[in-house]
């Protein structure tokens, strides 16, 4: 049966070149980088050009990198360590409605602490109004997050908008980009942040490493206690491989990221214009352009969206109903019904994300099949529902 992935916002293909900068960490340079001898002092060296590679990603100095476990980790170091480390009581953060649950669980944790949370609304394409932003700080204010790219739906948010009033109001902000990293251009400078998360498994390194932007003078308390490794903010032998591993991809997104783009975006076009040429009552949801060029979430009216899932998977395609953090989850997704739409309409709806790795043969693949397994779907509801109704229940 032929294979074809189009799940790479959940995780993508490990490169072939991350793989081959990784293998020799396993093999001649395996030593602990807080060693002082021959071994130690390679490692250390190998994870020092990671640090740079990840930093010249984002515009940043290599000292305001410090290296974690993924996304979650730096969601939570980010939000938590800024939290502790201001002095006082009655402290107050904003967020937004839609995103990542490694930042609302964050926000729903710290509300059982005591610590007031905004949870600020988007419009109906899943977009952050700035001036909603701005009129929810308080005085108590210490931290703002806001996304950059979002999981699901794809919309890029006004991130250098908010940093500018983050900056004005002398307020620290953070950005979980890590739905952005290796898919669009990422400079700290511009976009105005204090803290920024990505995570290597989303842009072809390994899972379990991550990095989080911390600017140089800000102050953050580390949620690890143990040695002082990451000058003092992230206790822990260093994962080195997959750190080698994490520099590697950012050195490859940096230099085949316009391609990439390029290809991706005509790649992902032509599948929603051909889906909605071939289907009727099929939507885009989420914003039109405003979005990462890889990310389709479309909506198929009248079909439960679980049922195209499993359908799909069957013939051998891969796609997925949302965050891959949330499966098994029964309630609509949080970031659809954010945007206004009902349950049965977020119920219907699929995310098909693309890769440097998507072939214009896979896109082909996958259109030949949706119609019919549309049409089918469709047809069963319809009886289901008429046989529904002449029972009278």
């Amino acid at each position: 049966m032929r294979r074809v992935y189009l799940d790479n916002n959940a995780t993508t293909e490990v490169a072939p070149e991350v793989m081959g900068a990784m293998l020799p960490c396993y093999r001649e340079f395996y030593g602990n980088a807080s060693s002082v001898h021959w071994y130690g002092q390679e490692a250390k060296a190998l994870m020092d050009k990671a640090r740079q590679q990840v930093a010249t990603l984002l515009n940043a100095e290599p000292n305001e990198i410090v290296f974690t476990s993924g996304g979650t980790e730096s969601d939570n170091l980010a939000i938590r360590g800024i939290v502790d480390s201001v002095p006082g009581t009655g402290k107050h953060i904003i967020t937004s409605q839609i995103e990542h649950h490694a930042v609302l669980h964050t926000g729903q944790m710290l509300q059982k602490l005591g610590i007031k949370v905004t949870y600020v609304p988007v419009d109906a394409e899943g977009l952050v109004d700035p001036a909603e932003i701005e009129k929810s700080i308080t005085p108590e204010t210490v931290l703002i997050s806001i996304m950059h790219s979002n999981n699901e739906i794809g919309a890029i948010q006004p991130v250098q908008e908010i940093g500018a009033i983050a900056r004005a109001r002398d307020i620290y902000f953070h950005t979980d980009a890590v739905q952005a990293a290796g898919k669009v251009p990422l400079d700290v400078e511009q976009l105005g942040v204090d803290l920024l998360s990505i995570a290597g498994h989303k842009f072809h390194a390994p899972k379990g490493v991550g990095a989080l932007y911390i600017k140089k003078g800000t102050k953050i308390r580390s949620l690890l206690y143990g040695g002082a490794h990451e000058r003092n903010r992230r206790a822990g032998t260093e994962n080195i491989p997959h750190i080698v591993g994490l520099g590697k991809a950012s050195e490859l997104a940096m230099t085949e990221m316009e391609n990439n783009t390029g290809r991706i975006l005509e790649l992902r076009n032509y599948f929603e214009g051909e889906t909605f040429r071939r289907i009727p009552h099929t939507s885009l949801n989420g914003p039109r352009t405003r979005r990462i060029p890889n990310t389709a979430n479309i909506r198929f009216e009248q079909v439960e969206s679980e049922a195209l899932l499993i359908n799909l998977d069957l013939a051998g395609v891969a796609c997925s109903t949302g965050s891959a953090c949330a499966s098994g989850s029964i309630e609509p997704s949080h970031v659809l019904t954010a945007l206004g739409l009902p349950p049965e309409q977020a119920f219907s709806s699929i995310r098909f994300s693309l890769s440097k790795f998507t072939t214009r043969e896979e896109i082909e693949y996958v259109l030949n099949l949706l119609p019919e397994m549309v049409g089918r779907l469709r047809e069963m509801s319809h009886q289901h529902n008429k046989s529904f109704v002449m029972r009278g229940e």
